[in-house]
């Protein structure tokens, strides 16, 4: 049936028309932004899960820059307490050239040691990074130095909460100084060290010039072999001698835990990196634009409206043809 108030062919080719323009639209928008999924409307769920993603992998690229700054402080911490175990070596050597020695050796040896003395507090003191001191400490009106947290990453639990990890620098075990009046022990160079062995629970001066007594107590930051114009007598030289490698022990030790955790940051860094370069490229499994096929899907949508424009030409010309039928 021909009809001049309903032109059928011509209904159907502006649907199939106004179909491909869409699409031609949509892939257009894809080739011109990169994105398969570019707003919630094109995909809910995958864009919700992208944006999510973007915003995790941006907490991770704060958390990679802390654990560079970490790194940071535990590199100085560790070139200081290098340093004063080089500077420590030195002390135990004097402490062995003036063993029987006179007086006046030792007199002249005591200025080079409190020389050394001095390097070892420098040292300790200037070994801060971003107000960071693991070396030099003042615990205040705590009991024990508070631990240095080092942002190690950023984590989202399957309900989505989120948390944060830390790698965690002992420096109540690594300290070489403690100021605080409080502290319920000293550093590993300040405090006082029974002559025989051991740490002291309280100090006992002992008398230079005197024989070496079971209760004298030494620190390496303050042993002296030479005071006034008395010498330290060759037992109690060999006291200090002993509290010198009990330390020299200890800060090798406390060199030992900063090597292993500057390995933990480089460790926990890199892993950061590499999770960052993952989540990049899962998000792009679910967003992104395949290029090629949209190149193609462009061609054919192009000329899919040639003919659709052609068709609909066609459909409104037919309604020409119903003239004839009244010409005489």
């Amino acid at each position: 049936m021909s009809s001049i108030m309903t032109n059928t062919a011509a209904l159907t080719a502006l649907q199939s028309l106004n179909a491909t323009s869409k699409s031609l639209q949509d892939t257009q928008a894809r080739i011109s932004t990169g994105y398969r999924v570019s707003q919630a409307s094109d995909n809910a769920a995958y864009w919700s899960i992208a944006t999510t993603m973007r915003s995790d992998n941006q907490a991770m690229s704060t958390v990679s820059d802390a654990l560079g700054l970490g790194a940071s402080k535990v590199d100085t911490a560790y070139t200081g307490m290098n340093s004063a175990i080089t500077t420590i070596n030195q002390i135990q050597q004097k402490l062995t050239a003036s063993y029987g020695q006179t007086d006046a050796s030792k007199e002249k040896t005591q200025v080079e040691i409190a020389a050394l003395q001095k390097q070892l507090k420098s040292y300790a003191d200037g070994a801060t990074f971003s107000g960071t001191n693991m070396l030099s400490v003042n615990s205040g009106t705590a009991t024990t130095a508070a631990d240095v947290k080092i942002v190690s990453a950023f984590n989202r639990s399957a309900t989505g909460a989120v948390s944060i990890s830390t790698i965690d620098v002992n420096v109540e075990s690594i300290k070489l100084y403690e100021a605080g009046a409080s502290a319920t022990a000293k550093g590993i160079l300040d405090t006082d060290r029974l002559g025989i062995s051991g740490v002291a629970a309280a100090a006992s001066a002992p008398t230079l010039g005197a024989a070496a007594a079971a209760t004298d107590t030494y620190s390496v930051a303050s042993l002296k072999i030479f005071s006034g114009t008395t010498a330290a007598s060759d037992t109690q030289i060999q006291q200090m001698m002993t509290v010198v490698d009990a330390a020299l022990k200890d800060m090798t030790t406390a060199a030992t835990k900063l090597g292993a955790a500057k390995s933990s940051i480089d460790l926990q860094k890199t892993f950061t990196q590499n999770l960052m370069d993952s989540i990049d490229r899962g998000v792009g499994q679910l967003v992104d634009a395949d290029m090629n096929k949209e190149s193609t899907r462009l061609q054919a949508l192009q000329v899919q409206q040639q003919l659709g424009v052609q068709a609909l030409s066609i459909a409104n010309g037919s309604s020409q043809s119903i003239l004839s039928l009244f010409r005489g």
